[in-house]
């Protein structure tokens, strides 16, 4: 059975200080520069989860929220990457497009504008116009691709600049499902807007929103 287009987007990811291929570099002051991404220790978002009511073809608040933070650094193999913490509450029902409820933890960085995850992983780019593989399956695979556009999008945290990319997938033949799902970043903020979708879909299920945030 075809599964939803989207693995949900459980955090943003971090950058490296360590490398001259990473972009950023550790201060001797120990403050680093937190980037296109806000990356920095202490930095904090809360997302609030909405789903489609078809009835009224608007939004719900679901009462699903994801509260992240960053809570500290790891090296590893010469690269620092930063420990973002998840604590998801509101979804009793265990709502299977929605954030499982808990405490998780990703390690991330930022290497020349990818978000890497420690297993080398890209999430997200806003340098790379390239269309990259996501995941494989029997049925087909799921790609993004960044776009060339800049958007104005307002949330409930207020009005960014936003870079997208767009996330879909395809039959082993080559055919594009209607399911597309996008993912909003804002420049020294992070992740501010994305959607979850049924691959058969074209209208997404679910959309998670910057509710506030704490950014140094």
């Amino acid at each position: 059975m075809i599964r939803n287009l989207l693995f949900i987007l459980l955090l943003v990811c971090a950058f490296s200080c360590s490398s001259d291929d990473d972009t950023g570099t550790q201060p001797a002051n120990g403050i680093s520069d937190p980037g296109f991404y806000g990356l920095q220790v202490g930095n904090a978002w809360v997302y609030k989860s909405y789903q489609r009511n078809p009835s009224t073809e608007t939004y719900d608040d679901t009462g699903v929220v994801d509260s992240i933070s960053i809570v500290g650094t790891e090296v590893i193999n010469g690269h620092t990457y930063f420990k973002f913490r998840r604590l998801t509450t509101g979804n009793t029902s265990n709502a299977p497009l929605l954030s499982s409820n808990g405490e998780y933890f990703e390690l991330v960085r930022d290497s020349l504008g990818n978000l890497i995850y420690d297993d080398g992983s890209i999430k997200f780019t806003h340098t790379n116009l390239s269309e990259r593989t996501i995941t494989t399956d029997s049925w087909g695979s799921i790609f993004e691709i960044l776009t060339e556009n800049e958007v104005q999008l307002t949330v409930e945290a207020g009005v960014f600049t936003c870079n997208y990319s767009e996330r879909y997938a395809k039959s082993h033949e080559g055919e594009q499902f209607p399911g597309l799902d996008r993912f909003y970043y804002a420049e020294g903020v992070g992740l501010i807007y994305d959607t979850n979708s049924f691959v058969s879909t074209p209208i997404h299920a679910v959309e998670r929103r910057l509710d506030s945030y704490n950014v140094q």
